[in-house]
Order: C-alpha cells, then sequence, then structure tokens
C-alpha cells in the first residue's frame, strides 16, 4: 500500500523554512500597524457566489482554477482564489465602513494551476485594504507603504514599480470593442490562450508572455487614448506624489489586472531574479466592488504580496533570517536528576523567557545526551548527575567558543540558585 502524500501543489513549509515566513510575516505586520492598519481573519471558505460575482464569472479563476464544491445544505462554498472579496463581504457584512478604514489580512489561497517554482496550488497571500478615500493620496499611501516593506526585508534594490491606469468601466468597454476589432481581424496570428481569452477578457492579452501577441499589439488600439479625464487626472497626481516621495517607477502601458472589479490606478512590483514568477506583488483601485457586492458605494485601493514569491527572493538575496539553534540543551542523567533539570528550568523560563532551552527527553546515557547536545546547535549544556542532585548544583558546559560571552569560557559548576544569574552573564547578547 503505498504512502499517502501531499496533494500535489499544496506543500508542506518545513522548520528550517518558517523564519524566513516569520521574518516575513513579522516585518509586514510591523509597517502596517505603523500606518494604522488593522488586522483582520477571514474565513478561508466562501459561497462561490461571492467570486462569482467580484472576480466575474468569465475570468481565468471563476472558470477553471477554483475549488468549488457543494457542501450537505447544497449550498456551493469555494476555498478562497483571493483575499480582496472575502475583505469587502466581511467589512459590508459586520458594518467596518462607516469611516476611512485600513484593514490587513494574511493567509492561504487556493487555485487549481499547474504548480511551479512561486506558485503553487495552495498559496499565500498578505493582503491590504484600503477603503472610503477616492482621492490618490490613498493609493500613494498603498504603493509608499509596499516599498517601505522592500526597504526593511533588504530588497528594495530587488524589485520595480510598474504603473497604469485602466480607467473607468465605460472607458473600458469602448476600448475594449476597438481593441477586439483590431485582434479579431488577426486572430489566425494569437497565442492559444489569447484567442480563448479574445471574447471572454480582451485585455488580459495586453499580459500575455508570448512574444509573437506582445509584437501583434505594437499596432493595437492604446488604452490611454481611451481614458476617461478623471482617471487621467488622477494618475497624474498619484506619479506627482510619487515623484515628491522620491520613489521611482515605471508606467506600462500594458499592464492590467486579470480580475474585473479593478478600476483606475493598477499597479505592480516586479522582479527579475525569479524567473517567469516575475510580479511579487499587485493591486490598485476597486471603487465599485463593494456597491457589487450589496454595500454602499464605497471607493477602495488594495494590494497583495505574494508569500512564496517573497521567501524565494529573500533567500536569493541572503536577506531571510537562520533558523535560531538552542541556546542551551538540559543533560539529566538518572531518574532524580530529570526531576530537578525539569523544576530548575521551568523556573528559569519564567524569568528568562527569550532563551531557548531544549530539554532532553527519553533517558539515555550521559554520552549520547552529550552528542545530541551538541548537535542541536546549543551554545552550552545545562548538566545534571547524581553529583549535581546531592550537592544541589548543576553543570554549565560551553559547547561553542562563543557561548560563555560575558561569563567563564571553561566548564563550571554553579549551586542551583545561581544558575538564573549565570545563564544572564552567559547570554548578555540575547538579554538586551
Amino acid at each position: 500500500m503505498s504512502n499517502i502524500r501531499a496533494v500535489r501543489g499544496m506543500n508542506d513549509i518545513l522548520p528550517d523554512e518558517t523564519p524566513h515566513w516569520q521574518h516575513l510575516e513579522q516585518t509586514v505586520g510591523r509597517v502596517l500597524g505603523a500606518y494604522g492598519y488593522g488586522e483582520i481573519r477571514l474565513p478561508l471558505v466562501e459561497s462561490t457566489r461571492l467570486f462569482q460575482r467580484s472576480i466575474g464569472e468569465v475570468t481565468d479563476i471563476v472558470e477553471k482554477e477554483m475549488y468549488s464544491f457543494e457542501d450537505r445544505n447544497g449550498d456551493s462554498l469555494t476555498l478562497r482564489p483571493e483575499g480582496t472579496a472575502g475583505c469587502v463581504r466581511a467589512a459590508i457584512q459586520q458594518n467596518l465602513l462607516g469611516v476611512p478604514r485600513r484593514l490587513w489580512y494574511a493567509g492561504p489561497m487556493f487555485r487549481y494551476e499547474r504548480p511551479q517554482k512561486g506558485r503553487q496550488r495552495q498559496f499565500h497571500q498578505i493582503g491590504v485594504e484600503a477603503f472610503g478615500v477616492a482621492s490618490p493620496d490613498m493609493d500613494a499611501e498603498v504603493i509608499l507603504l509596499s516599498a517601505r516593506i522592500w526597504r526593511q526585508l533588504g530588497l528594495a534594490g530587488s524589485v520595480t514599480l510598474q504603473l497604469n491606469t485602466i480607467g473607468s468601466s465605460a472607458a473600458r468597454q469602448a476600448y475594449r470593442a476597438a481593441l477586439v476589432a483590431y485582434l479579431e481581424a488577426r486572430r489566425g496570428e494569437l497565442d492559444e490562450d489569447s484567442q480563448r481569452r479574445l471574447q471572454s477578457n480582451p485585455l488580459r492579452i495586453l499580459d500575455s508572455k508570448n512574444p509573437q501577441t506582445q509584437a501583434l499589439l505594437d499596432g493595437a488600439p492604446a488604452l490611454a487614448d481611451y481614458l476617461d479625464a478623471e482617471s487621467q487626472d488622477d494618475f497624474a497626481r498619484l506619479r506627482e506624489l510619487l515623484d515628491a516621495a522620491g520613489q521611482g517607477y515605471v508606467v506600462n502601458p500594458r499592464l492590467v489586472r486579470g480580475l474585473d472589479y479593478y478600476n483606475k490606478t493598477v499597479f505592480e512590483w516586479v522582479t527579475d531574479d525569479l524567473g517567469a514568477q516575475g510580479t511579487v506583488c499587485a493591486g490598485g483601485r476597486y471603487d465599485g466592488l463593494v456597491e457589487q457586492l450589496g454595500g454602499k458605494p464605497t471607493p477602495a485601493v488594495g494590494l497583495a504580496m505574494g508569500m512564496e514569491r517573497l521567501v524565494l527572493l529573500l533567500l536569493a538575496h541572503a536577506s531571510g533570517v537562520a533558523e535560531r539553534p538552542a541556546d542551551a540543551y538540559v543533560v539529566a542523567v538518572g531518574a532524580a536528576a530529570q526531576r530537578e533539570a525539569l523544576v530548575a528550568v521551568e523556573a528559569v523560563r519564567d524569568r528568562l523567557d527569550e532563551l531557548v532551552i531544549v530539554q532532553h527527553t527519553g533517558a539515555g546515557s550521559f554520552k549520547s545526551q552529550m552528542k545530541k547536545a551538541d548537535k542541536s546547535g546549543a551554545r552550552m549544556a545545562l548538566i545534571w548527575g547524581e553529583d549535581e542532585v546531592a550537592a544541589g548544583t548543576v553543570t554549565v558546559k560551553p559547547l561553542r567558543d562563543e557561548a560563555a560571552q560575558g561569563g567563564d569560557p571553561e566548564q563550571q559548576t554553579v549551586p542551583r540558585e545561581h544558575l538564573e544569574a549565570t545563564l544572564v552573564a552567559a547570554f548578555a547578547d540575547r538579554m538586551g
């Protein structure tokens, strides 16, 4: 009988990887908190209708990529493929939109795609949503806070900001008609994906990675020629604000978003360091979505950053964090020593909870326990044996050259009541 394995595209994140994820999460949470964004935690499962109404029924996500199923009541439910729709649903349902509201969330999303590096069927995003402000200064805030995140992660030189405006819904409809007319006359020259999108979602053809299609688009009508005046004015104001803040960017007239709810400003942070999966963060304005889902008309702008890709980028630039080894490993030989060590170490943890102290469990000889202490990477071993129990002491043995920083570089035996002070001296760098 074969072993049960993880579902394809739904990966385990192992202990040597999680410190990088924690570093990313903590950095992002700290920056967002400093900008006044409050965390919201959303369900993994929503009504399928939520995504049909928000993302659009003729998008690739809804047509081909969602994990949908009927529950025992016959209701169609879906594992969330993105976070904005659920956040908008929650903001309406929980009456969060009476005043300008800044929210963020994090967690897994699900899409049935072909797994590859940086793209999985269960993937993780951090999302940022700002409701209630229609002016481009809010667009600028969302972009600048993401730029601050890259700086604090040490990635500022690895990503580039691309901007565009896709205008109002009416402007896009007029442009859509002109683009379709141009491409229909050249259908045979389009790649297979673009032919499929020609009627369902033609603006996504602008984002095609096929070189022949991109060459064909060089002669296509330009979206900029169909933009409404308000969208043009807002985009000019946004660029003015970014220029004043010293934030560089590239205007990409072919940049669009794959979801129907976007309007006006759209943006992406892209990198050349991850191969085909070059976008690490994307977002834009979606002023009509709240009303579309049953709320009062409410302007909004947001972004989503892909955590898998950002972790890969951290690792590529050595900007992540190493897994922290134990500070001390507890060796106890014999039942009495195990009992003494357990009580003593719990007392130390009560007061020095910043230290990582790993207690050996499962008995074993002194030699075998010391081997495990050394293998753990701990800076020192705390040893209890028959002699220590009888004398009320503990032996402190450095295992690394730096283990005795601020203390004695040699093995020492100290009274049990002096253990805490000994550790404070030895780990002065941890106590700061």
